[in-house]
């Protein structure tokens, strides 16, 4: 579609967006997320698009699925996709790319944190020509420990991979059509929000606040927020690999003085016992090095073997359509 028709208040087709929602346990949101969505039916139509929802069951084991079938047989232009199993919110968002109908989508969790009633702005910035518009959070109402926790990550996202990505981050955004082919076809391990910014379109930032948690608890657990981590970083940036490298000369370069320096103390002092210690620790250090670098290499083998080991991302069991 032309910028000029994107202005057009009277364009000569419907647009339509499609809204992607991962779903895991949401039962207790999905409601009030329905709701949510009614509020802006009508704001979408006005704006002369129609409004596709795609739902992603994830493996949900409670009553998030019947829920969803409710809400589907309720609203025309809603999909529901169910699969096998849990694989994951990234897996679960890239299947519901595969849904995705017309000119441009958004993809948003379940879990009511982030806000639907900002989705019509987003609409309006890409009308006037923004391929890519994000959601960046001013503010956070997680508790403590997730707001330290992310502001270490997004810090050392800056400092590693993108200089310029938004200083606290985001996770709604809204792609133009152009996007997708990339999107359905990134790697296994990568993190959708981080990917969207790479592709490099000028992009629109819209500031809101996290809302906190009202539904349920978060499934986000540590293990996942620290693969989500190395995803992020690994999957980006030849830079931990180089730094492990450097860090690895220079452990070597002081070893290596060290040494000189045991080889004269030994010639004009002979060897005494007491130094033992000394190097017990020196190789116990190197040794730790030498694990964690080939740790480090180990990650970016894996992500290179599961690219290409033809292993499905998800599998879809269900498809309900209005």
């Amino acid at each position: 579609m032309s910028t000029l028709d994107r202005h057009n208040t009277t364009p000569l087709h419907r647009d339509t967006l499609t809204v992607v929602i991962p779903v895991y346990y949401n039962a207790e949101s999905l409601r009030p997320l329905f709701d949510e969505f009614q509020k802006i039916d009508s704001e979408i139509e006005n704006l002369g698009m129609n409004l596709h929802l795609v739902f992603v069951d994830d493996g949900s084991g409670d009553d998030s699925l019947e829920l969803l079938r409710s809400i589907q047989g309720s609203r025309p232009g809603t999909t529901v996709v169910k699969l096998t199993r849990n694989f994951g919110a990234v897996s679960a968002a890239k299947a519901g790319f595969s849904f995705v109908e017309g000119d441009c989508f958004v993809l948003i969790a379940a879990d009511l944190q982030d806000p639907v009633d900002k989705i019509p702005e987003m609409v309006r910035a890409w009308r006037d020509g923004y391929k890519l518009v994000l959601l960046v959070r001013e503010r956070r109402g997680d508790p403590l420990l997730t707001r330290i926790g992310s502001s270490i990550y997004y810090a050392l996202l800056r400092r590693l991979v993108f200089t310029d990505y938004p200083k606290r981050g985001f996770d709604v955004s809204l792609m133009d059509k152009d996007l997708l082919p990339y999107m359905r076809n990134s790697g296994k391990n990568v993190n959708p929000s981080l990917f969207a910014y790479y592709l490099g379109y000028r992009a629109k930032q819209i500031p809101y606040v996290r809302a906190a948690r009202k539904f349920g608890r978060s499934r986000w657990t540590l293990a996942k927020k620290l693969r989500y981590f190395l995803d992020s970083i690994l999957g980006f940036s030849i830079l931990p690999l180089r730094l492990a490298m450097l860090f690895g000369l220079t452990v070597a370069s002081l070893s290596l003085l060290y040494a000189t320096f045991i080889v004269i103390s030994t010639l004009t002092k002979g060897s005494p016992l007491p130094g033992f210690p000394t190097i017990v620790a020196l190789l116990a250090f190197t040794s730790g090095i030498s694990l964690f670098v080939t740790g480090m290499i180990g990650e970016y083998v894996w992500r290179v073997f599961d690219q290409t080991n033809k292993r499905p991302e998800w599998v879809v069991d269900e498809t309900y359509r209005s």
